[in-house]
This record gives structure tokens, sequence and C-alpha cells, in this order.
């Protein structure tokens, strides 16, 4: 997680430096709906490979948005989903999809 210094003074800088990739974005979308495994995850987000899942799945952890409950299992289960910060992402992913559908629209 960065420190307060270690992020830029633009609160939207900030929030395209935290989830500013699609990979991020489509995860989070995801995990809005319900906890999801890492196979669930990756079946729903065409392209993204297991190392750039995995990488985005620990930066979101590191972040505080995402928790990861491993279950000791064998073999073992590993479940994600949104902490009380990254379900605070809610209104900027219905924001995003809004525009989305309205530019679709008009295109």
């Amino acid at each position: 997680m960065l420190t307060r210094e270690e992020l830029p003074e633009c609160p939207v800088a900030t929030t395209v430096q935290i989830i500013g990739n699609k990979w991020k974005i489509l995860i989070i979308r995801n995990l809005l709906d319900a906890p999801q495994r890492f196979s669930e995850i990756k079946k729903t987000i065409p392209g993204i490979s297991q190392k750039v899942l995995t990488d985005n799945l620990r930066a979101l952890e590191s972040d505080g948005l995402l928790i990861r409950e491993v279950f000791a299992e064998v073999p073992p289960r590993v479940v994600y989903s949104l902490s009380e910060l990254g379900k605070t992402l809610k209104p900027v992913l219905d924001a995003m999809g809004d525009w989305g559908a309205g530019y679709k629209a008009i295109i």
C-alpha cells in the first residue's frame, strides 16, 4: 500500500493509479457481485493470463481493496472478495457503466 506522500496530489490521478488498468476494473466489477475463486474470475475476463490476474489480485490486496481468504482444505481453496474500502468503488464503476452505455447509444 502506498503512503499518503507517495500518492499523487490530484484525487483523479490517485484513483487512476490505484484502479487505472482495465484488468483491475474488471476484477472489481466481478467481485462487486459476490466473492469468487481464482478460476471463476479468470473465466469471466477474456484475454487475461494467469500471471496478470495473479499480479493484479496481489496489487488490489496490497492496496486494501481486496481480501484473500485461504481455506485449509485439500486442495486449498482461495476466495477473493472486496474489502469495505473496495466496495466503496461501486458508485465509480456504476458511473463508468452508465457513461459507457450512453456512449454506445450515441455512436
